[in-house]
Formats: structure tokens, sequence, C-alpha cells
């Protein structure tokens, strides 16, 4: 079968980094490639330069046999490929119908045929099983849905080769399954698929081949049906990944958060949270499992502050202190950090550097603050120790965070959190983006950080590092909590029923009786 991708000795260099090292690769037609390596090896850099988003140093590409030359995504596009990127480029405020057409609207002597523009998303739409609503605004869809927003402006402007930056990251587990089941039939009708991911699961349920990255450079190509997640992982990292970690028992009695009958409205008065119940104690790992959009969210928001107290009643204790009305700041003083599942805009300061944003919250520090005045030599000291205990990959603590990839941005907020040394961690989406190793890292953290008498409430949309991690594990649905399993007791298929509002036979104490 033809290529319809050839890649021939790409290179590209930023400032003291190699990003792409004279690499080639070679996807054939209707072949879904996997693309994988820990943060920083060059992935998104590779696929950008495909993109046209970037212009390599040096090296060719020829898309279906022929030389091709991309200035920008106009000129890819017009060769036939479409990117999705991890972070969707949307407008908020238009329709379905108008994100999907913008650029390549049907005309007629200068007006938009709209009606044509909207019969041809809806057909796209049933053709490849993408449902959306053509005159909805994107702005009020959920994530999967802008997904597929996405999936179909690329397949409307004739993409033959997809490329998926992180696709599955965004999504629900049947938002998973039913993805997967959209690119195999994408594949089947001869589309060629990049799929850039972290999930080694995710790698050996939907692709062909694997491409493995490591220091800008190919470092294995492995055909799924003939490796596993232990050489991927290898080939990724230079060593063996410890995918279970020794966790030690802890038993104790002692409170460390407690929320009473929380009850929580938003401003139009709908009732999100339904008399929420449950405590964490020191030296444990309370997982909250359940498909986006339940009230994981908003329990969170309440907890940490970021919600109006006027709409939150019942009790949030924290060690015996109440919370309801403290600001964030009084908080985090009463012994509280936060791993926040939307890095971007709540966890971090884009266009402040890496030291600053590690710093954030540690103001008082003495060695960092003296007499109301910045202590540069501390804050060097603070941040590059940080830096290389989470293995941040940036050679310069004073460069823009904007600047760094996306998973190294998430190490930096763990990073912070971690640090704080708090009674109490809240990690939402903890290694949300990032790599294997890091993965392991971040997993073996929270772990020591139980081990020191200390609480983690755990919510993740990963229901394997729920189950992994969590001693206990609360499911909610619909603004409840409609069960709960111990660590030694969960199952994966039986939380995934709870997760669908499957309440198990003779557990209703957690349930509201309407």
């Amino acid at each position: 079968m033809q290529n319809a991708i050839e890649l021939k000795n790409i290179c590209k260099s930023f400032p003291g980094v190699k990003a792409n090292d004279n690499i080639s690769l070679a996807v054939k037609r209707g072949e879904i490639r996997a693309l994988v390596g820990e943060n920083g090896a060059g992935k998104t850099t590779l696929m950008n330069i495909l993109y046209g988003l970037l212009q390599p140093d040096s090296g060719t590409i020829e898309i279906n046999g022929e030389k091709c030359e991309f200035y920008s995504p106009m000129d890819a596009i017009k060769s036939g490929l479409g990117m999705v990127h991890q972070h969707f480029m949307l407008f908020s405020e238009l329709s379905v119908v108008e994100n999907i057409i913008y650029g390549m609207e049907p005309q007629n002597s200068g007006f938009i045929r709209k009606k044509q523009a909207r019969n041809e998303v809806i057909e796209l739409a049933k053709e490849y099983n993408l449902e959306v609503d053509p005159d909805a605004k994107v702005g009020n869809l959920p994530v999967g849905v802008q997904q597929r927003v996405e999936i179909l402006k690329a397949l409307y402007r004739k993409a033959q080769i997809l490329i998926f930056d992180e696709p599955t990251a965004v999504l629900t587990p049947n938002e998973q399954i039913g993805f997967f089941e959209m690119l195999r039939k994408l594949a089947a009708n001869e589309k060629t698929i990049i799929f850039i991911t972290h999930k080694l699961n995710e790698v050996m349920q939907i692709s062909h081949t694997i491409s493995v990255m490591r220091l800008g450079k190919i470092t294995a190509e492995l055909k799924t049906a003939e490796t596993n997640t232990q050489e991927i992982s290898r080939s990724m990292v230079g060593r063996d990944v410890l995918f279970d970690l020794e966790r030690k028992e802890i038993n104790s009695d002692n409170v460390v958060l407690s929320v009473e009958n929380l009850n929580v409205f938003d401003k139009n008065n709908i009732h999100i949270l339904k008399d929420i119940n449950f405590r964490v104690c020191e030296g444990e790992i309370v997982g909250i499992a359940g498909v986006a959009g339940n009230g994981q969210d908003e329990l969170i928001r309440a907890i940490v502050g970021l919600s109006d107290a006027n709409y939150i009643f019942g009790k949030i204790e924290l060690i015996g202190s109440q919370l309801n009305h403290d600001s964030i700041k009084e908080r985090r003083s009463k012994g509280l950090s936060y791993i926040p599942e939307d890095r971007n805009s709540v966890g971090l300061a884009l266009q402040a550097t890496v030291a600053e944003n590690l710093v954030l919250g540690n103001i008082d520090d003495p060695e960092i603050t003296r007499k109301g005045m910045l202590i540069k030599e501390g804050i060097r000291k603070f941040s590059e120790s940080l830096r290389d205990q989470y293995l941040i990959k940036t050679n310069n603590i004073d460069e823009e965070a904007a600047n760094l990839s996306g998973g190294n941005l998430q190490k930096v907020v763990v990073a912070r959190e971690m640090n704080h040394q708090s009674k109490l961690l809240i990690a939402e989406q903890p290694t949300r983006g990032v790599d294997i190793g890091a993965i392991e890292h971040i997993h073996t953290q929270l772990l020591d950080h139980r081990s020191k008498n200390n609480a983690v409430l755990l919510v993740s949309t990963e229901l394997s590092e729920i189950i992994s991690l969590s001693d206990r594990i609360l499911v909610m649905f619909e603004g409840q909590i409609i069960g709960e399993s111990a660590h030694d007791e969960a199952i994966e298929e039986s939380i995934g029923l709870m997760m669908a509002g499957v309440i198990p036979q003779g557990d209703r104490s957690n349930v509201n009786e309407n």
C-alpha cells in the first residue's frame, strides 16, 4: 500500500534544544499510527512541522509520493491534512455549522449558502456517527462534543490525513469508546491517522503501528500486535516502568476532611450537589470516580473555595475548622493544596516564568521573601530544586511557562502543590497529558504524601488510576454519591456500572430517595 506520508531527515532546533534530530517516518494510507514518547520528546513539534505550523531546519515532506513545502496550515489543508489539537481551535460564540465551514463557506454571488452548508454538515456527521446539533453555540457544548466539531471541521475540508494530539484527554470512558469506533471507520475509508497519546492502553487498543520518540529521535518502530506496554514504555524512557506501585497499609481515624450534608445550587437555583457526605482520614487516598459532568467539578470547587459561598449549604471542615466562608488563601494556610483540572486557566500564569509559577503560594517563605522583597537567589534555588525533583524539562527556569509542553506544565503545578506540604491535597486529573514515566513519578509522590499521614482527595477520569491509588472509591452520579468501594474490593466493571447510574443492590445508603 502506498505511503500517505513520508518525512525524511527532519531536523528542527530551538535555542538550546534539538527538538527533532534527523527524523524519518513513513505512514501508509489507511493506517492508524500511534506516536508516543516522554513530554518534550519532540512529538508535537514534528506534527506541527507536518501541519505547516512550523518549518523544518532541514529535511523533506512527501504526501502521497509528492514533495510538499508547507508554510502555513492552509498549505497543509490544501494537500489533504487536518489536525485536531489538544486545545481546540474553535470560536465559542459561533454555531457548530459556522465553526465547521469557517473559511470554506459555500457561496453564491457573495452570499453564504447557509442551508446548503447546514445540510452538508448534517450528512457528514451522520456518515461518521459524529452526532452534533448544527445550530448549537459551541461555547455551550461539552468538551467531547466540541472535539466532534473539530473532527468534522477537518473532514469538511476533505482531509485524508488526520493528526490527533492527545485526543482522549478530555473524553469520558463512554466517549472514548465512540471515538475509537469513529477512528476505525475513518481508517476503513482509507483515511490515514496519526495519534499522539501517553496512554499505552489506548495505543494497544486502536493503533496498527507505533513510533516511539525519545530526545528528539525515533527510538523504535513497533507493530502493535507484536508488542506490549512494557516494551513500549522501555523504548520511551529507557528503563522498565513500574505500573503496580507498593503501598503500605495505614489505619487512622483522625479525620482531615469532613463534608456533611453538602448541597450546592447554581445561580439559576438548579440543585447540582445533593446531600454529599464523606470523610478523608490521615494516611488515606479517597478517589472520586464518575463520568464528567456528574458533580465532581462542583464538589471540588466548593471545597477549595472557587464557588460562591452563597449557593453552598452544609458543612466543609478541614482538621476541625470550618471552611465554608474562608478565602482560598485562608484555606491554603489551614492546610489545603490543589492540583486543578484546568492547569492553563486555574493552575498557572502562562506569561510568568517557570520559576515564578513554582513559587506561587510560597511567597511567605523566608528563603523567598524578606522584608517584603523577593530574594532572587532563594527563588532560583527553590525552583531549580523542584525542577530537578519533578523532572520538569526546561533549560532555563526564567523562560515563560507558555513555552513548556503540556505535560511539563502539569509537572510544574504538581511540583508546586505537592511541595506545599498540606495536610489535605486535592488532586484533580493529576496525570492528564503527562508521559508514562511522569505518571509513575506522580503516583509515587501521591503515595509518599499519603505515607506521611496526610490525606489525598483524588479525582480522575482514568478508572485504572483511581483503582490503583485509592484506599476507598466514591462513585458520583447526577450530583450524588451512589456507591463506595474499598481498595481490595474494587472491580472496574462494577464501578463502571455505578458510573452509569446502576446502584448496587442493597446499597442505597448514600442516595436520596425522591
